[in-house]
């Protein structure tokens, strides 16, 4: 969260000089006030849906989950209206860039934060792996470039080099599928869940397949290359190959575009919040495209249905609608031939 704010600090205050909008009404203020609206919006969303067991034992947080997205849209109309009432003759256009301004800010920080938060939820290991291998790749791309680079790559970062470039993808890979095996404790791969029966919170679970050693075939030129004909690998360090190569070849297209923006607006770093470094926002804009990434592969290619959040759903039910749930998977269970003799004796008498 406080990364979150830092960054939106930073890009607002951007705007807030560039456009020189020192007389421009409520400007600031409002800002920040979409930006609480908009974290309210996004993490509420989160509580409800990885504690909604919890949140619905308390009568108040049940109003609030409830009608989340009305209170949600209610507090950004506020807002909106503000904006409008504070519309002045001599700064419309100003004003409108910078409301513009604000929402795409809002967009580029607070959403991809938002998935942060939901990798984080499938397990640590989401949020692990991609931050360090973009900062792998910052660094081997550093040093290759600065040893061996000659051509340079783009324009807009003229110190890069394809060398560096080529170099810091094929370290990254290695780096990734070296890691990814040696974290695979319960700790980094279970997800966090909210347990009804201990009330509490826990990181324990049977670790999924992904983190489970299998034996996979090689082909046949890998085969009589290294004369072995078989490997046993954890299906994530497969997963993270493909992490790594997003991170190496497109990753660092958000910091060129990063350059890209800074050299619009005439500005070496987004702040100088870390000295020799510049800003939070210099630091993370790999980071935050990363992270994008992260959550669209999980959704795309890792994540099926999770029985615990199903679970968390039936508990909130009234008695009656688990009822005639339960009536209706007992029909379909027994119609599927699926429920042990021991049930099926039980209901006969």
């Amino acid at each position: 969260m406080s990364v979150q704010i830092k960054c939106f600090q930073e890009i607002i205050t951007i705007g807030y000089r560039v456009y020189h909008s020192y007389e421009l009404p409520w400007f600031r203020t409002l800002s920040w006030y979409f930006l609480i609206c908009v974290n309210y919006f996004f993490y509420g969303e989160t509580v409800a849906d990885y504690f909604g067991a919890l949140v619905q034992r308390e009568e108040p947080l049940q109003f609030l989950v409830r009608y989340h997205r009305f209170i949600s849209f209610a507090l950004y109309l506020a807002g909106f209206c503000m904006f409008v009432l504070s519309l002045v003759k001599k700064h419309y256009r100003l004003q409108f860039y910078m409301f513009a301004w604000t929402h795409v800010t809002l967009l580029i920080v607070v959403t991809q934060s938002h998935l942060v938060i939901q990798n984080l939820f499938e397990g640590m290991i989401w949020f692990i792996v991609p931050i360090s291998i973009v900062i792998c790749n910052d660094i081997m791309a550093y040093l290759f470039g600065f040893f061996f680079g000659r051509t340079p790559l783009i324009k807009l970062s003229p110190k890069k080099t394809w060398e560096g470039f080529i170099g810091g993808f094929f370290s990254t890979v290695v780096f990734s599928f070296i890691v990814s095996k040696q974290i695979t404790y319960q700790y980094f791969v279970c997800p966090v869940e909210y347990n009804s029966e201990t009330n509490r919170f826990a990181v324990e679970c049977q670790p999924p397949d992904l983190f489970i050693q299998q034996e996979y075939t090689l082909p046949a030129v890998v085969e009589n290359t290294i004369g072995q004909k078989t490997v046993h690998l954890y299906p994530f360090q497969i997963h993270s190959v493909a992490l790594s190569s997003f991170a190496s070849l497109i990753g660092p297209f958000g910091g060129f575009f990063a350059s890209g923006f800074k050299r619009a607006f005439k500005i070496k770093d987004f702040a100088d919040t870390i000295p020799g470094h510049g800003g939070i926002m210099d630091r993370f804009d790999c980071q935050y495209l990363m992270a994008t990434f992260t959550h669209v592969y999980i959704a795309s290619f890792i994540r099926g249905p999770n029985p615990s959040k199903v679970l968390q759903q039936l508990l909130v039910l009234q008695p009656e609608q688990q009822l005639s749930i339960f009536n209706t998977l007992r029909s379909h269970l027994r119609e599927r031939g699926i429920l042990p003799p021991a049930v099926l004796e039980d209901e006969r008498k």
